[in-house]
């Protein structure tokens, strides 16, 4: 069966999610065994706790600025690369962070479902190259 929506359109949900604090909306884009490595620390992070974290409002999104997102099909499997630019709150922390990402969603029952999230951090001397 096809997909009945488009990865970029569902890669767009999720960050909207992120940033809206869509609990509702961010439980129903995430497989189960969804695993989310941190950006800052390469931390593996469940789709339990991301939500609960969400949840619990320690983790606020104030800025989400995909770019340059580009997609790669396979049997069942979109894989999407790109860039972002954030800026968050964790706790008293404030966070700024340019990074590319990787997104892996899977086709279940139609629909696109992000099973695997990795963000890296990009430094200034390797901004400057970009």
């Amino acid at each position: 069966m096809k997909p009945e929506s488009d990865p970029l359109q569902t890669d767009r949900q999720f960050f909207m999610s992120l940033l809206e604090s869509n609990i509702e909306r961010l439980d129903s884009l995430l497989d189960d065994n969804f695993i989310l490595i941190d950006v800052m620390r390469g931390d593996e992070i469940t789709k339990s706790s991301l939500l609960e974290v969400m949840r619990s409002g320690r983790l606020r999104f104030t800025t989400i600025e995909p770019a340059e997102s580009h997609v790669r099909f396979y049997e069942g499997v979109a894989i999407i690369t790109g860039r972002t630019q954030m800026k968050a709150q964790f706790g008293e922390i404030e966070l700024s962070v340019r990074s590319r990402y990787a997104h892996v969603f899977i086709d279940q029952a139609g629909q696109w479902r992000l099973v695997s999230a990795q963000g890296t951090q990009i430094t200034e001397t390797e901004s400057a190259k970009t």
